[in-house]
Formats: C-alpha cells, sequence, structure tokens
C-alpha cells in the first residue's frame, strides 16, 4: 500500500493565527473541507478514512443524510435556534424520544438537566448537584481517570499533565484505583472499601464516586461487569451517590445505548454529551434519579444549554436505537475488530502489543515508548485517520463511526495491519 500524496496543504494560516493550544491539527497535519459518512477529504482531494470519529462525537458519521435533511428544513422553517432554557418545540420532541426510546425501555427512570454543550459541563454539573444533595465535599475519582477541561473536572481527573494546566491546587478529590491499576492479583473495590470503612484512612466519606466503565483517553481500560456492580453496592451502602460519565462511551460505544447497561448498575447520575446530538452539534445531558433533582430555578445555568439545532439531529438519531439491529451490528463490528486486532498483536511480537478494549472502543497498547504513536503517524501517512490514548500516548485506539460498513472497517484495518507491520520491521 502506497503513501498517499506527502506534499500537503499548507498550515501556514494556523501556525500563524492559532494558538499554541492546538493539538489534533498536529498529529493530522492537513486541512480538511468536505466529510461524509466515515470519510474526510483535504483540499487537495486526498481521502481520509475516520477511525477516529470526532473523538466520539461522530457515532452516526460525518453529515448523516438524514439528521442533515432534518436539520436543513428546521432552519429553513425558521425554527428557534437559541433560546437559553426556554421551552421549545424541538425540545420538547428530544424529551419525550429520549423518555420513549431510551429510558422506558430500560427501566430507567431519570430527570433530564441540560447543563451546557459540552461533557465537562456535564460533570461540573454532576459534581456540585452530589455535594449539594449529601452535603459533603469530597468526590472520588480513579487513577487514569479523564472527565473534562475544566477545574471541577480535572480535580476527578487522572492525567497529571492535564491537572498541572489547572494552574491550581485542586482540592476536595480522593483518587482510588481503577480495575487493574494495582495488578489483577489486587483486589479494588476491597482497598477501596478498607478506606472508606477505616476510621484512620483520612479519606471522609464522599458525595459521590465517579467513574467510566471504559477509560477511553486514560487507555482504554476496561471495568468488568462484576467491578461495577460491586462498586455500586459499596456506593449503596455508604449513602455515597454513583456518578458515571458516559460522554465518550454512551451512545451505543460499547454496543448497547449505555455503555453501564452489560452491568445491570442504575446510576444516581449519568452524564452524556459528544455523540448525543447525533450530528456533531454541541450538547450534553445529566441524567438525575428524580429525587435527587433538587436544584432551584437557576442554581446552575448557562447561555447555551439548550441547543435547539442539536435537539433536532439528536432526537433523528435516536431512531437507530427503536430496534435491536442497529446494536447487534456494533456487536458484530466489534468482535470482527477484536478478531483483526489478535491476530495483528500476534504478527508483529516485538511490538509487545497488548489488546483492550470492546464493542467499536478498542486499541492495541504497546509496552514499547512511541510505538503507539509511530504507528499512528505511519496509517495517517496511508490515508487513515486514528488517535492515541493513555496518559503516556502508549495505545493506538480503533474509533469508527459506529455506521461503518464491514468493508470501510476492514480496509481501515488492513492500513493499520501494514503500518504495524513497516514499524516492526523497522525495530
Amino acid at each position: 500500500m502506497k503513501l498517499i500524496n506527502l506534499e500537503k496543504p499548507s498550515l501556514h494560516v494556523f501556525e500563524l493565527l492559532e494558538s499554541e493550544v492546538r493539538s489534533y491539527c498536529r498529529s493530522f497535519p492537513t486541512v480538511f473541507t468536505r466529510a461524509k459518512g466515515c470519510t474526510l477529504w483535504d483540499s487537495s482531494g486526498t481521502a481520509y478514512l475516520d477511525f477516529f470519529a470526532g473523538a466520539g462525537a461522530l457515532n452516526y458519521g460525518h453529515n448523516n443524510a438524514d439528521l442533515k435533511n432534518k436539520l436543513i428544513a428546521y432552519i429553513q422553517n425558521d425554527g428557534v435556534t437559541h433560546s437559553l432554557d426556554m421551552a421549545t418545540a424541538a425540545k420538547e420532541q428530544f424529551l419525550e424520544k429520549f423518555q420513549t426510546t431510551i429510558l422506558e425501555p430500560r427501566g430507567l427512570s431519570y430527570k433530564i438537566q441540560f447543563p451546557g454543550p459540552t461533557g465537562a459541563n456535564s460533570v461540573e454539573s454532576a459534581l456540585k448537584l452530589a455535594r449539594k444533595v449529601t452535603g459533603r465535599s469530597t468526590v472520588i475519582g480513579f487513577t487514569n481517570a479523564f472527565h473534562g477541561m475544566t477545574l471541577g473536572a480535572l480535580s476527578v481527573t487522572g492525567n497529571k499533565f492535564k491537572r498541572k494546566g489547572a494552574g491550581v491546587p485542586l482540592h476536595h478529590t480522593v483518587s482510588m484505583p481503577y480495575e487493574g491499576y494495582m495488578s489483577d492479583e489486587v483486589d479494588t473495590i476491597a482497598y477501596l472499601r478498607n478506606y472508606l470503612q477505616d476510621s484512620g484512612s483520612g479519606v471522609s466519606l464522599p458525595a459521590a464516586i465517579i467513574v467510566e466503565t471504559i477509560q477511553g483517553e486514560g487507555g482504554i481500560n476496561v471495568a468488568s461487569a462484576e467491578w461495577l456492580r460491586r462498586l455500586e453496592q459499596l456506593c449503596k451502602e455508604h449513602g455515597i451517590l454513583l456518578i458515571v460519565d458516559d460522554v465518550q462511551m454512551g451512545c451505543g460505544r460499547t454496543g448497547t445505548f449505555f455503555s453501564f447497561e452489560e452491568a445491570g448498575i442504575r446510576p444516581d447520575i449519568v452524564c452524556l454529551s459528544k455523540s448525543i446530538g447525533g450530528f456533531g452539534l454541541p450538547m450534553a445531558l445529566t441524567l438525575i434519579r428524580p429525587e435527587l433533582d433538587i436544584w432551584e430555578p437557576g442554581e446552575h445555568n448557562g447561555t447555551f444549554r439548550g441547543n435547539n439545532l442539536a435537539f433536532i439531529t439528536a432526537a433523528e438519531a435516536l431512531k437507530y436505537w427503536e430496534t435491536t439491529s442497529f446494536a447487534a451490528g456494533i456487536a458484530a463490528k466489534g468482535e470482527l475488530l477484536h478478531r483483526q486486532l489478535q491476530e495483528m498483536v500476534a504478527a508483529c511480537p516485538i511490538l509487545k502489543g497488548k489488546l483492550r478494549g470492546r464493542g467499536l472502543m478498542q486499541g492495541i497498547a504497546f509496552e514499547l515508548d512511541g510505538i503507539a504513536e509511530k504507528v499512528c503517524e505511519r496509517a495517517f501517512m496511508k490515508g487513515l485517520i486514528m488517535e492515541t490514548s493513555g496518559t503516556d500516548s502508549e495505545v493506538a485506539k480503533v474509533m469508527p463511526p459506529l455506521v461503518i460498513e464491514e468493508a470501510e472497517l476492514l480496509r481501515g484495518l488492513a492500513i493499520l495491519r501494514e503500518s504495524m507491520m513497516e514499524i516492526a520491521a523497522e525495530q
């Protein structure tokens, strides 16, 4: 497989005018102009297969035709664009659709809060509400967790580099070991239980424990269903609220709409964002057990807490979940991905790779420093967009749109395989 045209469009304007904080354009150094389904094109006409999906914000692909047509019709009919949290027909439609399509079939009862347009907004509201409900200030997070870049979200994030960016001490949180963090032999729920029950541990009874069922940005670390059930039970025993951050893993990424469905748990609060808007438009939800919804009107607000354009596409996207066929398709593609990645790991033993993940959130963790970055860079040169994850960028992550066709998935995996083989030959 040949490398694509190396004479890429100039990034001069971005280098001159945009802040040094820019990130992904350094990994994917070209100027993108068009996107459809699972493909992006740059200004030179080069096509790239997308195994990145907007960091999980594009589960239904780029410019999904059904969603786009609904959005265009709404705009052409002068539908309300901005309304703060006023009642609109677009919001009403989404609320009813989410209730009947997602919550009721799963036997879940949540009030829906629109906290602002990002995942970090949802996390911030969840932390604030948990403290208000319990009257306690401490929140427990986990090693390698990532919950966002605002101060509250950073306080329960594990990554030292990102935490340092806060510029101030991050108080009122405690980090505990995630499943497998201290080796497979250490029972981290028992470890946490000891801290909560021992009066000499130095850890105050927390208001909440916040957890990702799969730590996407932290390295695709997967919590088992048993571990999650035991965590839920521990929270119930001590009157601690359980918050599940499903910002990246929700909306079908692991195969079911909520990533915690397989474990059979019922979190007190759930954070959703990224693909909940369906079309890549900013939108976030905080799902709250009804008895916990003790907010005073306006006590937590924001100018963009009601994105009507996203309500339109979000409601349309929920049609994928009206039957079980979409979830079954994700499961089948996830199994195919698992087999293919296993074969790649076995074919390149010198890279010391290890398969991680579930559904269409999988990747290969490399023991050797810098290998994941080299693999993703080589893949991009061949027309495949992938990113790394993990606190040391040690994982090459495969996260395509959920609507990807099997042929597209196999084509991208062939590029990944060739990239790994080439990097292995250079070692």
